[in-house]
């Protein structure tokens, strides 16, 4: 079945945002480090924007519509929790990779061994494909935590092994960011995301036990 253009169209214009999007969050340790000639961030930038696209469009196939979901953020019904949870979380993702560029490339406060490049990317990637599985399993994967009318328990892909695979994959993969770029103080940052996740995913656990139909079996 050929495949519509208004799909084709909006495909494109996803990739070409997630593109854009991908690069001006990965520039971010680049001002941070304050050059250009910065080897690890070009490998961390490659595999970001790389693996950021390919999900994208793997996502966009699946569950079309979800994309557009996520993008709007923060809602009217997002749990109170949650809305505190982005209030701590969104500073300190962003100073992750600023960060890490003051760290390794430019005053060299801590960096990392050379060889922790490769298991870094691998647990990035490991960590994006959990989150890419996730979100072709599940059409209600959205950004925040809330409570939708047609929401249903899956128990398909991913959640047959895991109840949040979308923050496990991104507790396995914010680590191999730091790694990459080699920064310790940057994985001093992902310390504290995770422990951000882990409370978030507490409350998340004690909202749909009574709330969604089927979730405490």
């Amino acid at each position: 079945m050929p495949t519509p253009p208004s799909f084709l169209l909006r495909t494109i214009t996803r990739l070409i945002r997630t593109a854009a999007g991908s690069a001006l969050y990965v520039s971010l340790a680049f001002f941070g480090a304050g050059r250009l000639d910065w080897p690890r961030g070009w490998l961390y930038a490659a595999v970001f924007i790389a693996v950021s696209l390919v999900g994208t469009l793997i996502i966009q196939m699946a569950n079309p519509g979800l994309l557009a979901a996520r993008a709007k953020g923060i809602r009217k019904d997002t749990k109170a929790f949650d809305k505190l949870f982005y209030l701590f979380f969104l500073p300190l993702i962003l100073l992750y990779p600023l960060l890490a560029g003051l760290d390794t490339a430019r005053f060299a406060w801590a960096p990392l061994p050379g060889w922790t490049v490769a298991p870094g990317a691998g647990l990035f990637v490991l960590g994006s494909l959990l989150g890419t599985w996730t979100m072709v399993a599940n059409a209600h994967a959205e950004t925040t935590v809330r409570l939708q009318a047609e929401q249903q328990v899956v128990s398909s892909g991913p959640y047959r092994f895991v109840r949040h695979p979308l923050y496990a994959g991104t507790l396995i993969g914010l680590p191999g960011t730091a790694l990459m770029l080699g920064s310790a103080w940057a994985l001093l940052v992902m310390a504290l995301i995770i422990l951000l996740f882990l409370w978030r995913t507490a409350r998340e656990d004690a909202t749909l036990q009574p709330d969604l139909v089927g979730y405490q079996a």
